[in-house]
């Protein structure tokens, strides 16, 4: 490859690449990170007058060397080479985590051409029950029925195992390992999905009372160093939060607990969404309940050190049928069971009585439709 028409002799350094010759600049080649190779190329190829040598395939580092200069997969690549075969060989090169990014890039999302791409490949004719993208790499956890399958960034290659539940209902990637649970089953089961001697590694319970049997899963979520799990009793009289350290899988606090005492049924709502909000260290908890005078619901924002929720909203009219947390727009959306519209509450302002905005035509008619999904997007 000709070096760019007006860089500088000396700026322009020499690679030989499975027999071909690549040249490019020591900062292109920078941006590979210091833990690739090429970066130390970069550095010691200015005062050496030799071309180094490389035993790889030249037409995949072509690949790669334009994701360095333009920070997108070419599209020639994607569909001349596999996507496990590009990132095998940025392994090789350390460049996996910016090809990741790459593949997987926000950028790429458009909103108004939504259309499948993919159609994953799931065992058994048990449905979807729930989600989790894992927390290092651009890889998917699929929870079906009582088993979990995972896939690989490519989404191209999968491995399933059988978990004890009935039916996995929470799911939440922890890197090497995997949390699950049942709304009807009891216990909190970290799975190793590699292990060949079974996937379940830590069995993480909670009794409301010491004689009571241990509580159900309701919702899952984590924060750096902290894993939160909503419980509820088997009876349905009794919920609480209980975080967990992310290390020693030990409980750390308690908090949330609430009983059911006489006809106030509302009073023992178990939190069926859990969401960490880094930007303000809170942890937001909602959930809902279904009865004879309809579907009541409550969102709360908790400090876990205090133990004390600093913000509550209990929903009567229009209940949310998801709701989530945007710390970059410090904004809470919710979706309306009722209207099915979306509406917005800036958290800067939610001291008011009535902090939802409806986003959209507020005169929509109601569809009655219970169901929905919310997920705030990032990058990798």
């Amino acid at each position: 490859m000709p070096p760019y028409a007006h860089a500088e002799p000396g700026n322009v350094v020499t690679l030989n690449v499975g027999g071909q010759l690549f040249q490019t600049t020591p900062q292109t080649l920078a941006l590979a990170g210091p833990d690739s190779i090429l970066s130390s190329l970069a550095s010691s190829l200015p005062s050496s007058s030799s071309v180094p040598f490389i035993d790889r395939d030249p037409d995949l580092f072509a690949a790669l060397l334009s994701l360095l200069r333009t920070g997108r997969i070419p599209s020639r690549a994607t569909a001349a080479f596999d996507h496990d075969d590009l990132l095998a060989e940025a392994r090789f090169y350390a460049l996996h985590p910016l090809f990741l990014s790459a593949l997987s890039s926000l950028a790429l999302f458009d909103a108004f051409a939504l259309r499948r791409s993919l159609l994953l490949p799931l065992p058994g004719r048990d449905a979807c029950s729930a989600l989790a993208p894992s927390p290092l790499d651009a890889s998917l956890l699929v929870a079906h029925g009582g088993k979990v399958s995972s896939f690989d960034p490519s989404l191209r290659r999968r491995a399933t195992v059988l978990t004890p539940l009935p039916a996995v209902d929470s799911l939440l990637a922890l890197g090497p390992l995997a949390a699950a649970g049942a709304a009807d089953f009891p216990g909190l089961h970290l799975l190793d999905l590699g292990h060949p001697g079974g996937p379940v590694r830590h069995v993480l319970r909670w009794c409301p009372h010491p004689s009571a049997p241990a509580a159900a899963v309701q919702a899952i979520g984590s924060s750096p160093d902290l894993l939160f799990c909503s419980f509820e009793s088997c009876r349905r009289n009794a919920s609480a939060i209980l975080a967990f350290d992310l290390t020693t899988f030990q409980p750390v606090t308690e908090i949330a607990r609430r009983e059911i005492y006489g006809a106030e049924l509302d009073s023992a709502i178990p939190a069926t969404k859990l969401q960490w909000v880094p930007g303000t260290n809170l942890l937001m908890a909602a959930g809902s309940h279904g009865g004879p005078s309809g579907l009541l619901g409550d969102i709360r924002l908790w400090d876990v050190r205090s133990g004390e929720a600093i913000w509550e909203l209990k929903e009567k009219h229009n209940c949310f049928a998801d709701v989530t947390v945007s710390d970059g727009l410090s904004a809470m959306f919710k979706v309306g069971i009722n209207s099915g519209e979306v509406f917005m509450a800036d958290m800067r302002k939610l001291s008011s009585e009535e902090p939802w905005i409806c986003i959209g035509d507020g005169r929509r008619p109601s569809t009655g439709k219970e169901g929905g999904m919310w997920r705030c997007g990032r990058r990798w």
